[in-house]
């Protein structure tokens, strides 16, 4: 497979030189390095060569071709949970990313099952630093049947956080952009029926979150999806004053995401994070079988790296049936 990344220019983009354009979006190369490769004919504007400073118009389409680019070291190896003529059940490790995105292609969950199964359907989607089970589908009908029902599909998660949780919070209320913060997809999450005067991009949104541990200063809870929107668990934990151990970006210094785009994450931040990845793991997936209508369960314990020191040892390794 040849991989083409394909884009279209937006009124937010228009008026600015293509160099300029690449190297805001694409950040895994330098202004100079993407002046480079549209010298090199590797990027076309429209279907044609362009120098580097030509001028994006409204509905440009550029286009690049970027080869054998080398990839960012990932976690390659994942489970078949469960396999039938018409899904899939994968355990996916952290570190693994969904879908092609930036400088990632074969090393994406997408790609490695396409080699084995040919095409599939995700119908459920994960970060790339959350591991879990991911739902999918082998063809286009199956999908369809399954993303008409999503809404049925019962998901919950294990999350590892810093502090002490209460017994159970009941998160009902709203995600809307966190204005305060220097990072631009950071977002947070207000309680009540009404947002609050003035909030960005807002989202209705659901958690039921079950403390299941508290040891050492921390606490593990497993977390119940109502709604399905970016970031909900991290942020809504966070709004709660409860960051997530691991976490880049909702967790207790939000400058460890920005230093990542310059390599610039020391020793003493890797400390302060414990766990290379977010704490954030899929475990739990329910749902009703699309040919058979059988009613499934799956199931994952929590990674063995939440067990290890200076983490506590902790007793609950799975959700507990009827969160």
């Amino acid at each position: 497979m040849e991989r083409i990344i394909k884009t279209g220019i937006t009124w937010d983009a228009q008026g600015v030189a293509l160099e300029n354009y690449l190297a805001g979006r694409f950040t895994y190369r330098t202004l100079t390095e993407w002046r480079e490769r549209i010298r090199a004919a590797e990027i076309t504007v429209n279907g044609r060569t362009v120098p580097p400073e030509y001028v994006l118009k409204l509905h440009d389409v550029v286009e690049y071709r970027p080869g054998d680019l080398e990839e960012p070291e990932s976690e390659l190896s994942f489970d078949i949970v469960h396999e039938d003529e018409a899904l899939l059940v994968i355990a996916k490790p952290g570190n693994l990313c969904m879908h092609p995105s930036g400088p990632y292609f074969k090393h994406t969950l997408w790609y490695l099952l396409r080699e084995r199964y040919g095409e599939v359907h995700f119908i459920n989607r994960l970060d790339r630093e959350t591991s879990g089970l991911v739902l999918a589908a082998r063809d286009p009908g199956t999908a369809a049947r399954m993303t008409k029902k999503l809404n049925e599909i019962g998901k919950s998660y294990l999350v590892m956080v810093h502090g002490e949780l209460p017994d159970r919070i009941s998160a009902d209320g709203f995600l809307f952009d966190d204005t305060s913060s220097n990072v631009r997809k950071k977002r947070r999450f207000a309680p009540g029926e009404r947002p609050p005067a003035g909030a960005l991009k807002i989202e209705s949104a659901g958690t039921e979150i079950r403390c299941l541990e508290r040891k050492g200063g921390f606490s593990l809870a497993a977390a119940r999806l109502k709604t399905g929107r970016m970031h909900q668990i991290r942020a809504t934990l966070f709004s709660y004053g409860f960051p997530v151990v691991g976490d880049k970006l909702y967790g207790l210094d939000e400058n460890i995401f920005l230093k990542l785009r310059s390599d610039a994450v020391t020793e003493g931040d890797r400390a302060k994070l414990i766990l290379p990845c977010q704490a954030l793991h899929s475990g739990s997936l329910e749902f009703r079988h699309p040919v058979t209508g059988e009613e499934l369960r799956f199931s994952l314990p929590l990674p063995e790296a939440w067990r290890q020191p200076p983490l506590p040892c902790w007793e609950t390794t799975r959700i507990p049936d009827g969160l």
